[in-house]
């Protein structure tokens, strides 16, 4: 193998990889779709709220409700002209709209974090507008307001409008029924965070015990436009844990084709973007069920219900859960519930992410700039692989060296390919060369170059963020794709500095044209990930002249 090869060989094998993958997604094999039983066929009269009679979701469309008038083609300003129904709350991180039917999340803004770069409009993660993308919840079972055939309970709250000026904010919603029936539905916030804290009061004042059963789930349009790319394979769509799986994705397509019910300790259910998340985390103590539904053949529900609460005539319970709306922040999200960190998703790799990210945001609380962070994590990388590196280059010198002896072989031997092949072994014995000695520091450090690009692609602390000049973005394509073409000028610079003793003229232009074949990929990735690149062969290229110079003082000849 031509040692100036292998510097190519990682961005050929990433570039296969993510058009395999997409390959995948769009052509490859899906899951043949299951026979469907009448009882388990949604209606198109379906809205999704689970059952009002049991835990079962497999039952007839008329026990079932929704959100009245939150419907496909609601636009903003038709929300915000039933001014009446709509609490609207603003707090440090979020800027919320509450339907009072229901008490469900309509539209969520995300205040810190802009929709564009310097743009004054904010990300907008729930949405009624643009895609129907809204966060349910509620009680159904025996008594609960939420299942009944009347539709959903109408809460009253104080104001129309809360505001956070402190640590914390609450915002309660009040419903009760002529029987003595008290329901008090209350958004917990706290300053600085993302996640809500959901509580019910529940006060019976009824002659008889009351039985409840709490869900909450993320309705979303399923025909929104991914604007995901062979380069950014991102995804969008719904995702679980459970205690068996921490983390597992449930693509529109799997909620299509079969609906998901399972039983599990805690759990979490959300759907994902690519920076973004929203997810219900119910209680963590205790059995949970998690289901999907298509509703209509156009709304994908992912949700969960608790277990039973029976409330006595004459007393109080409270049932809770949290509403995450934000980034996909590893550290917070590792703290609400097991697994949710992983939507963060690094792949198979993430074993080897989670601490070069790690790394990476130390290294960014030290200088301050996530462009010098990627600088110097590169540095550190290559370094801690310079090893690697050099008894690579060494091995490739050494298979040089024997090319002369190699071409005695095969005239000695012609086509006798069984006393050739035993001659090449002999040969590498005496001379003590390993073949493979080439390849497999790459395979050793393709694992972690693949991490790390994970890593860059999917850290939301990248988006908008800064580096110095024209990149003001490094989660973004460079402008004037500066970077792209100084990468292209790196790669071309690492293959004169070993030239290749291929002889044939085709495989010469191919190999010639790689570094313009490989800046033209990089014009569309991310300014990160090719300023993260653009290093890398910086370093390789001072490596390999640090390496050559050793070598010719062994004798090794390194071109």
């Amino acid at each position: 193998m031509e040692s100036q090869r292998s510097f190519l060989l990682i961005g050929l094998a990433l570039v296969s990889f993510l058009l395999w993958q997409q390959w995948q997604q769009d052509y490859g094999p899906q899951p043949v779709q299951p026979e469907v039983s009448e009882q388990a066929t949604v209606s198109t009269t379906d809205n999704g709220v689970p059952s009002a009679q049991q835990q079962s979701l497999d039952v007839p469309s008329d026990m079932q409700a929704d959100v009245p008038n939150i419907s496909p083609n609601m636009n903003e300003s038709a929300v915000n002209q039933n001014g009446n129904r709509y609490v609207h709350v603003l707090t440090d991180t979020l800027d919320l709209q509450i339907d009072l039917v229901g008490g469900d999340v309509v539209k969520a803004n995300l205040v810190k974090f802009p929709l564009t770069l310097e743009s004054s409009e904010n990300y907008s993660l729930l949405r009624p507008n643009d895609g129907l993308y809204i966060a349910q919840s509620g009680l159904v079972g025996q008594d609960g307001p939420d299942g009944n055939r009347a539709g959903r309970p109408r809460y009253t709250a104080t104001s129309k409008d809360f505001v956070m000026d402190g640590d914390s904010l609450s915002v309660p919603l009040t419903w009760q029924n002529a029987d003595g029936l008290k329901i008090t539905k209350t958004f917990n916030f706290t300053k600085g965070n993302h996640d809500v804290v959901l509580t019910y009061a529940i006060e019976n004042g009824t002659a008889n015990a009351t039985q409840f059963l709490q869900y909450a789930q993320l309705k979303q349009t399923t025909d929104v436009p991914d604007r995901k790319n062979m380069f950014m394979p991102t995804y969008r769509g719904a995702a679980f844990g459970s205690e068996e799986d921490r983390y597992q994705k449930y693509t529109f397509d799997d909620i299509e084709d079969k609906s998901l019910k399972i039983s599990t300790e805690a759990g979490w259910v959300g759907m994902l973007e690519h920076y973004f998340v929203a997810a219900w985390i119910p209680p963590q103590e205790q059995e949970n069920t998690l289901y999907t539904k298509l509703i209509q053949n156009q709304y994908a529900i992912i949700g969960f219900t608790g277990k039973p609460v029976t409330v006595a005539s004459g007393e109080t319970a409270s049932i809770s859960s949290e509403l995450y709306l934000g980034p996909k922040d590893q550290d917070n999200l590792a703290k609400l519930a097991n697994g949710l960190d992983l939507t963060v998703d690094y792949g198979i790799l993430w074993w080897i992410s989670q601490p070069l990210f790690a790394l990476l945001q130390f290294i960014h609380s030290i200088v301050g700039n996530w462009g010098l962070a990627i600088i110097l994590i590169t540095v550190i990388v290559k370094g801690a692989m310079f090893p690697l590196t050099k008894k690579q280059y060494e091995s490739m010198a050494r298979m040089r060296n024997l090319a002369p002896k190699m071409q005695q072989l095969k005239d000695r031997f012609g086509d006798d390919r069984q006393k050739m092949s035993q001659a090449m072994m002999e040969l590498y014995r005496k001379e003590k060369v390993n073949p493979m000695g080439g390849c497999l520091p790459i395979i050793l450090q393709m694992p972690i170059f693949l991490a790390l690009y994970w890593v860059l692609l999917e850290s939301v602390e990248l988006r908008h963020a800064d580096f110095f000049l024209w990149i003001t973005d490094l989660s973004v394509k460079d402008p004037y794709f500066v970077l792209p073409v100084l990468t292209g000028a790196s790669m071309w610079l690492l293959q004169k500095l070993q030239p290749t003793t291929v002889t044939d003229p085709m495989q010469q232009k191919i190999m010639q044209f790689m570094p313009v074949a490989m800046s033209i990929f990089f014009l569309w990735f991310p300014a990160g990930l090719v300023l993260y690149w653009l290093v890398s062969n910086i370093i390789t290229l001072v490596q390999a002249k640090l390496i050559y110079a050793a070598m010719e003082k062994k004798g090794l000849k390194s071109k």
